[in-house]
């Protein structure tokens, strides 16, 4: 155990270090969140009614569970590329535990999405979001959101694993999960909905973690989300761990 505790941290430093030196990838947990942050309060916050809450208000833990949700693409880029590579197999040649690289992958987001919530946090403030919580709700909630991100972390990982150029792992990982972000209590209340759409919405686990968000952040009622989120968020890594390790021994034996 301490020589995976080594080398994970190892390996997400070696992911870490590496942002610096792609500027385009950096901008995605600092730029791209304000920017999505800015559009959807002052172009589209208008014509979207939000009773009982100002839209910045309803946005901002909405938007920022999309975003730390998205924050696994790193790790799904970087596998496919280390597979393109073939980085695995010089991976495995070296003594060091075979689990060290999916969970090395899989914690360096830990930070990223830490930097990415930070950001919008300090943004939405700016422009007029405000907690409606005590100190204890408002952690909770941060611990909520590092959990599902990083139980997203290993759906990435898991997909970046199918395919073999860092192109497709965006591409695949986009279409799979930019729907149920939006098909979701996200960016507009449910009842908004078509039916057929408003029943996979209230069944959606970020619809679920949303509204845990707005029940912790903003005193909303909280009924069974915040503990519903925080199983789905286990549920997540109990299927999609033991599937990344999977495919990624598959993938290095061939």
């Amino acid at each position: 155990m301490r020589r995976l505790a080594t080398d994970t941290m190892i390996m997400a430093e070696r992911n870490l270090v590496r942002l610096p030196r792609n500027p385009d990838l950096f901008t995605a947990f600092t730029i791209q969140p304000i920017m999505f942050v800015l559009l959807f309060v002052y172009v589209f916050g208008g014509a979207i009614s939000t009773p009982g809450y100002d839209y910045v208000d309803f946005l901002i833990p909405g938007i920022i569970v999309q975003n730390i949700a998205f924050g696994g693409f790193i790790t799904a880029m970087g596998l496919a590329e280390d597979l393109n590579r073939g980085l695995i197999d010089r991976f495995r040649s070296l003594p060091m535990s075979r689990a060290a690289l999916l969970a090395g992958r899989t914690l360096s987001d830990v930070a990223t999405n830490t930097l990415s919530m930070v950001i919008l946090i300090v943004t939405g403030l700016i422009i007029g979001f405000s907690f409606n919580a005590n100190i204890g709700e408002i952690l909770l909630g941060v611990v909520l959101l590092l959990f599902f991100g990083y139980a997203f972390s290993w759906v990435f990982a898991f997909l970046g694993m199918l395919v073999t150029t860092p192109e497709a792992a965006n591409s695949l990982g986009f279409m799979l999960v930019f729907p149920l972000t939006f098909i979701s209590s996200a960016f507009v209340p449910t009842e908004s909905m078509p039916s057929a759409l408003q029943w996979f919405a209230d069944v959606n686990p970020f619809t679920v973690v949303v509204d845990a968000m707005r029940a912790l952040w903003l005193g909303a009622p909280a009924g069974n989300d915040v503990w519903g989120a925080f199983v789905w968020s286990a549920v997540i890594i109990v299927v999609f761990a033991p599937l990344a390790v999977w495919r990624y021994r598959a993938a290095a034996e061939r």
